[in-house]
């Protein structure tokens, strides 16, 4: 089935997606991948670098690609892992092309926040996201009690990285890795994501022929780097393994642990829409921290919850965004939405999350 140009747009973002989170830094103000991909524009959502350049036109000829492979592997030995690992891990190695077309494709139309949201915030998505949270309340109950973090968040993203598990990727983790950093112009980033990956290997948490994900290295229930999958794993049921491809238990108390070890204030929401006064300021919107202010404050500037209702003043601090540019629809997010974009730096996606967790705290 042929996809439409929005369809298509969408779904460049939403592997863009894969490819940017659970590995930023801490200035999520820049609106930018989680490491590989940059972002169209502050306050945009991801999108691949622009342009059609290719690799002989950066000095890599695909050819090069095996003699590549072998300073990989050199790297790796010199970073503790061993043979057995190495020789089990790239045992099937091969440069992947379309990889190399996913990573640079460029949306040749731009959607809105609107468009995204209708299509991945679906009333299906809603319903299944309500079951689920029936389905799994004991143990939703237990990580959210042991981490701080509401339940809703951790379905809500499980629902949007991999449609509740159902949609993982299929890609070789160790080639897609491996082409991505011999394309070169995020070597370092795809390079330390492959050594975690083999990490994970040689530590026992998978073996090599199991390690499929997206095509920009993203792995499981929850599509975690190799990075994070190491730094933010958790063992949900007690069992002494991390499996965020099978076990429920495992990718809510990842997930969890994520958001938990990245700021997460527990009790506390995401933000909300707004209505901007007609003189608002457009300096005064953005993350960066001397842009923040009460919500008292926003009040006094004329920020409102509707046209006739003040804000609820929650004694938090917040942020104005304006995820479209001024003339779009405008939101006060607080320090959790910060915390969210430390997984995807996407005004987009961060939204999605905490509009799905709102629609699925709804029904409880």
């Amino acid at each position: 089935m042929k996809l439409n140009a929005l369809s298509a747009t969408l779904l460049t973002i939403m592997l863009a997606g894969c490819a940017s989170k659970n590995s930023v830094s801490s200035a999520p103000e820049t609106t930018g991948a989680a490491a590989p991909t940059p972002a169209a524009k502050s306050g945009g959502f991801l999108t691949p670098p622009t342009g059609k350049t290719t690799l002989a036109q950066q000095g890599r000829d695909p050819a090069e690609f095996p003699a590549y492979v072998e300073q990989l592997k050199a790297q790796a030995r010199q970073q503790g892992i061993s043979e057995q690992t190495v020789n089990s891990a790239f045992a099937n190695v091969h440069f992947v092309d379309r990889v190399i077309k996913s990573d640079r494709n460029q949306p040749e139309q731009k959607i809105t926040l609107d468009d995204y949201l209708a299509r991945v915030i679906t009333p299906k998505k809603i319903e299944q996201g309500r079951s689920l949270y029936q389905q799994y309340q004991n143990e939703l109950t237990s990580v959210s009690q042991q981490y701080g973090v509401a339940p809703q968040y951790i379905v809500a993203l499980w629902g949007m990285e991999s449609n509740f598990g159902r949609l993982q990727g299929r890609e070789d983790i160790i080639s897609a890795l491996a082409t991505l950093a011999f394309e070169g112009r995020r070597e370092a980033f795809f390079t330390k994501e492959l050594i975690a990956a083999l990490k994970m290997i040689q530590q026992g948490h998978i073996s090599a022929p199991e390690m499929k994900g997206s095509w920009a290295g993203a792995m499981g229930q929850n599509q975690f780097m190799p990075s994070s999958y190491l730094n933010y794993g958790a063992d949900g049921d007690g069992d002494g393994k991390i499996d965020i491809w099978h076990n429920q238990r495992d990718v809510f108390a990842s997930t969890a642990n994520y958001l938990a070890k990245e700021g997460w204030n527990s009790g506390e929401s995401w933000g909300r829409e707004v209505i901007l006064p007609v003189d608002f300021a457009p300096q005064l919107a953005g993350l960066k921290t001397p842009q923040a202010k009460t919500v008292a404050e926003w009040e006094k500037l004329g920020v409102r919850l509707s046209s006739s209702d003040n804000l609820p003043d929650t004694g938090q601090r917040g942020w104005i965004i304006l995820p479209d540019d001024v003339g779009g629809r405008a939101f006060l997010v607080y320090d959790n939405f910060r915390t969210i974009m430390r997984w995807n730096r996407s005004y987009y996606f961060a939204i999605s999350i905490g509009k799905m967790a709102d629609a699925v705290a709804q029904a409880q």
